[in-house]
């Protein structure tokens, strides 16, 4: 199903939002800043998959 942000996903989706709960609050902040683009709960973990992923980047080249 299709939402119109991510505070639509989380308030109307019961597993997005518990989903979205058990995620660090430095994730959750993160998730709200692209909250615009995410629509679904595929997207939802899609983002979080890709902002794992650049942290990760970031991480091992030693610019965070």
């Amino acid at each position: 199903m299709r939402y119109r942000d991510l505070h639509d996903l989380i308030q109307n989706s019961y597993s997005s939002r518990a989903y979205f709960l058990s995620l660090p609050v430095q994730m959750q902040c993160a998730l709200h800043r692209l909250g615009g683009t995410v629509h679904s709960a595929a997207q939802l973990h899609r983002q979080v998959s890709a902002i794992q992923q650049t942290d990760h980047l970031l991480q091992i080249g030693h610019w965070k």
